[in-house]
């Protein structure tokens, strides 16, 4: 808690780097103590990880002269494990849980679940935490807290180093209001080895001095993530039942970057001076970087931000490990920005491992961050840029783990202000729902969502090429040559096990909610899904799937037709991929792109409401030949062909290299694949759209024509007519100029969606269309 004025040691973890590297291999870490308790549970409990948690009914540490009472949840959201959060212990006053320790560093888990106990208000919960000498938590309010950032539960975890065989844990509820009370459902205490502190101070970024974080210091977890890789629940941690998170929602913007995983033949190896135990081998064999193309990426950084309380110190622990054929020094070298401060320059993790030869072996590097005094809560960036000055052979920058704790005042208070609710929208912007163009009822919207799905995802693509088109161009002239700097692709195998990341969502500080927040898009009661479907009613029924069903609905007095998606409990999908479509399709808005208007989760349904569409999806015509009524469908029976630039736009015709549209083919149709196992993660699809992209800015720098039907080379911007196929319909000619021909073109109602929608606009005119809830 202290500065110093002399240079600061560097960390036990960096002494790697200065001599001959003894690696030992990963070992977890057995506690001395563990403590789990199961406050309000009648007996004994096993929780959903396989830990088994003690009832605190007539346990030693209770108090004996406080009073408090026992209660169980009033409701239980599914998304919640029983244990520890189904049952409460209640303080209308203030009581102490007394532990026995050894003396020592303790882990101090508190769980909450914002619930009515004996039919008190949740609201009013408001109350202090104190664990010894230090104020975890003042006038703290669950239901709020889990309300602004979306967790049906919270945990917080605190790190605190314990003097005198003693701990006490004390619940004080609010003086106001009158009726405020003080719960926990769970309190869980573990030991830990020393692997935070540091006496010989850790950098404070933008001042260059060192921060000392002692034995007197108390830290709380503020996230924990596996970057580029799954979520690691409290078994999967390395003995110290920590969660980490997958990184995906704290990603800045667009430029998310690669999810990379280790090559098979990669062993994380940890070097003598290290704890094994520091982070889990998954936190090491998996990645994110940002990406193949080193002129994409001296253009972007790689950034994350999180929110984090003001008025405090952060410590941020920053995990790297090289696990691809990166193996030399000055081949990946980048720089670290903390708050848009420079916290590292020149950053060379094979360097910091000790030199050529060291991929595999981890690097874990501390920063301590000042956020000013402001408003309760701001916003914390971490930014990663490829070093230039160094010249290294790629110009990338990697992240495998990110730690960040709050660090305890001088007077040892780590409580921060409840956080602010974003504000809600009960009802919809009827500028956002757009009415139906037409009634009655059409066989042709059997295929409303599924086809709606498959042509998106197509047209989304095809959306995302054009911008990068537009954005590559635009910045032309201003980017480093390839004949000045390193070579412009980094090796495929760094991308070639791109890792998805896994369904489960979770967080060291709370489960997310299956609820989403109304102010996403509109929440539909199930009693207003019942009326909107007349009882779901058959008649109305306008297609099935494997997802479920859909209906033709009306809500708000049947003046706006809706189709309403119902989930089909025995599908494959789950709360996590609902909630998923939810908070992507909300912000989706594009005059060629249904709009998600609203959802249902009650009795543990999953109910979608979408905006109707009186002529089918796009554009599907049922008076073609039944091969071609589906654009997306007929796209791949002419993909497997050979075929596929028979349906080109037209505006496209005579502008497109093969390569480019063999590339960008290729991507289109696996992200239409019917088993997700054969569709690419965006990382990739990114990556590919890149490539294609490439594969065409050469062919125009080279000054080539592209190649007609004919293999001869034609000028640009001259169209050219493709192979015919021998089995085509009588009606189809194999040039589609429109849809009022042959329906078939990529086209809408005789207009190119490039032609009409792309000249003259730039990227963020594109995206405002997707992006903007009122683009549409």
């Amino acid at each position: 808690m202290k500065s110093m004025d002399k240079c600061p040691c560097s960390s036990f973890l960096v002494l790697l780097c200065l001599s001959s590297i003894q690696v030992i291999f990963a070992a977890n870490y057995v506690p001395a103590e563990k403590t789990l308790l199961d406050c309000g549970a009648n007996s004994d409990l096993t929780d959903s990880d396989g830990r088994q948690w003690t009832s605190d009914k007539g346990s030693s540490f209770l108090s004996s002269s406080e009073k408090s009472s026992t209660a169980t949840a009033s409701t239980q959201d599914p998304g919640v494990s029983q244990v520890p959060y189904l049952t409460a212990r209640i303080f209308r006053s203030s009581f102490t849980y007394t532990f026995p320790v050894v003396s020592g560093h303790k882990f101090v888990r508190l769980y909450f679940y914002p619930s009515s106990y004996s039919g008190l208000n949740a609201s009013d919960a408001l109350f202090s935490v104190t664990a010894g000498s230090y104020t975890l938590l003042s006038n703290f309010s669950v239901a709020q807290t889990a309300d602004a950032l979306n967790y049906v539960s919270i945990m917080k975890e605190y790190l605190l180093n314990v003097n005198g065989g003693i701990l006490n844990i004390t619940f004080s509820p609010s003086s106001n209001p009158s009726s405020a009370y003080a719960f926990v459902n769970g309190i869980e205490i573990v030991s830990m080895p020393d692997i935070y502190s540091n006496p010989d101070g850790v950098t404070i970024v933008g001042q260059g001095v060192p921060f000392i974080i002692d034995n007197a210091t108390a830290l709380e977890d503020v996230l924990r993530l596996n970057v580029g890789g799954n979520s690691i629940t409290p078994s999967g941690d390395t003995g110290l039942f920590r969660s980490w998170s997958d990184d995906q929602m704290y990603l800045y913007a667009a430029a998310f970057g690669v999810p990379q995983s280790a090559d098979p033949n990669v062993k994380i190896r940890y070097p003598s001076a290290m704890p094994s135990y520091i982070a889990p081998d998954n936190v090491y064999l998996t990645a994110r970087s940002m990406g193949p193309d080193s002129n994409v990426n001296l253009n972007y950084n790689l950034t994350w931000i999180f929110t984090v309380d003001s008025g405090f110190n952060y410590l941020v622990r920053l995990h790297f490990c090289e696990v691809s054929n990166i193996t030399k020094i000055n081949q990946r070298v980048f720089d670290i920005f903390l708050n848009n401060q420079t916290a590292e320059e020149a950053a060379d993790v094979i360097a910091w491992a000790g030199g050529d030869g060291n991929n595999g072996v981890p690097v874990v590097r501390n920063y301590v961050v000042i956020v000013p005094g402001g408003p309760p809560q701001q916003d914390m960036w971490l930014a990663l840029h490829p070093n230039q000055k160094l010249k290294p052979q790629y110009y990338d920058s990697i992240l495998n783990g990110v730690e960040i704790f709050k660090i305890s005042s001088p007077n040892g208070n780590l409580a921060g202000p409840n956080p602010i609710p974003a504000p809600k929208q009960d009802i919809i912007d009827p500028s956002r729902a757009r009415p139906a163009s037409g009634s009655g009822h059409s066989k042709s919207q059997t295929a409303i969502i599924a086809g709606g799905v498959s042509v998106g995802v197509v047209l989304a693509i095809v959306i995302g090429f054009c911008v990068l088109v537009a954005s590559r161009r635009h910045r032309k002239g201003k980017e480093t040559s390839s004949s000045d700097g390193p070579s412009g692709w980094l090796p495929l195998s760094l991308y070639g096990n791109s890792h998805s990341a896994g369904s489960a969502k979770t967080n060291t500080t709370g489960s997310y909610a299956s609820s989403l927040p109304s102010n996403l898009c509109r929440h539909f009661s199930f009693a207003e899904i019942k009326s909107a479907t007349n009882n779901f009613d058959e008649a109305l029924l306008l297609g099935v799937g494997g997802f479920g069903k859909v209906y033709q609905g009306e809500i708000d007095g049947g003046t706006t037709k809706v189709a309403i998606k119902r989930g089909n409990p025995l599908s494959e999908q789950g709360v996590h991929e609902f909630q998923t479509e939810i908070e992507m399709l909300s912000k989706l808005r594009h005059r060629h792109l249904v709009s998600l208007i609203g959802y249902c989760e009650e009795n543990t349904e999953m109910i979608l409401v979408y905006d109707y569409m009186a002529h089918g999806t796009l554009p599907l015509n049922p008076t073609l030949p039944k091969e071609q009524v589906s654009l997306a469908e007929w796209a791949a029976h002419c993909h497997k062909k050979d075929i596929l630039d028979q349906i080109l736009d037209p505006y496209l015709k005579g502008r497109i290299a093969p390569e480019c549209f063999k590339k960008f083919a290729e991507t289109a149709m696996k992200c239409v694949s019917d088993q997700s196992i054969d569709r690419p993660s965006m990382g990739d699809v990114l990556w590919n759209l890149e490539f294609a992209l490439q594969l065409q800015e050469s062919v125009e720098d080279g000054g080539k024509g592209i190649v007609g039907a004919d293999d001869a080379e034609v000028p640009f911007n001259v169209a050219y007519k493709g192979k015919k196929e021998p089995d085509a319909s009588p009606g189809y000619d194999g040039i589609v100029t429109d849809s009022r021909s042959s329906g078939i073109s990529m086209s809408i109602g005789g207009r190119s969606l490039a032609s009409e929608d792309s000249d003259g606009l730039t990227p963020s005119a594109v995206f405002s269309q997707i992006m903007n809830p009122k683009g549409r």
